[in-house]
């Protein structure tokens, strides 16, 4: 990675994907994972001597899995996040509105707000770490919005000229507007009461004209 130092690219991508007849060790991938975890958490730089030293695990091993430790450490801040169907049968506001509230109220199992909180600014420090965590784990994760959507048009519920795209960032921008540039934790009661507020502002936009 450039610009933080938050990775030492110095043999980056170097050894590639790993060769046929070289089986993976039982959880090295853990192992190396929980590493980059703790010295991300710790803020400090994920540098691939930190991993061998923390891991255990040696130089060569770290790059038969991933190409550069950028994309290993896109996978490091995506532990812990979970994707889900949205039902697409049923009444499509309250499965939207589950999703998305729903998560926020339930809270990240498994995923502390001071890891997204590191996860973003190193995203925002380095273009490339944003772009591999984008391609890799946010856009996996949107499927399931995309499709949920889809089936609105489909079904006529919402607008036949709605870009799905922008809709689907509309939706989770208006969570990351309240952590990010209001400062407010997703913890908040007033925080999640204008998150409701936005989705169903958005949710009114969809509908074709003259639909309540």
């Amino acid at each position: 990675m450039t610009g933080s130092g938050v990775i030492d690219a110095g043999v980056a991508g170097a050894a590639g994907r790993r060769g046929p007849g070289r089986p993976r060790r039982e959880g090295v991938d853990e192992r190396l994972i929980a590493a980059a975890l703790e010295l991300i958490d710790a803020g400090l730089p994920v540098t691939a001597a930190q991993l061998v030293a923390r891991s255990g695990v040696g130089r060569a091993a770290i790059y038969r899995r991933w190409p550069s430790l950028t994309e290993l450490v896109a996978t490091a801040l995506d532990e812990g996040r979970s994707t889900h169907a949205i039902p697409t049968d049923g009444d499509l506001r309250q499965a939207l509105y589950d999703s998305f509230i729903g998560t926020v109220e339930r809270g990240p199992a498994g995923y502390p707000e001071q890891r997204m909180r590191r996860r973003l600014i190193l995203g925002l420090e380095d273009r490339h770490l944003q772009r591999a965590y984008w391609e890799a784990h946010v856009v996996r994760r949107r499927v399931s919005t995309i499709a949920a959507l889809r089936a609105g048009v489909e079904r006529g519920i919402l607008r036949g000229d709605l870009d799905l795209e922008a809709c689907a960032d509309l939706l989770s921008g208006v969570f990351y507007y309240q952590l990010v540039v209001r400062g407010a934790p997703l913890t908040e009661p007033e925080a999640i009461a204008r998150c409701r507020a936005a989705i169903d502002v958005i949710w009114r936009g969809m509908l074709p004209d003259g639909a309540a």
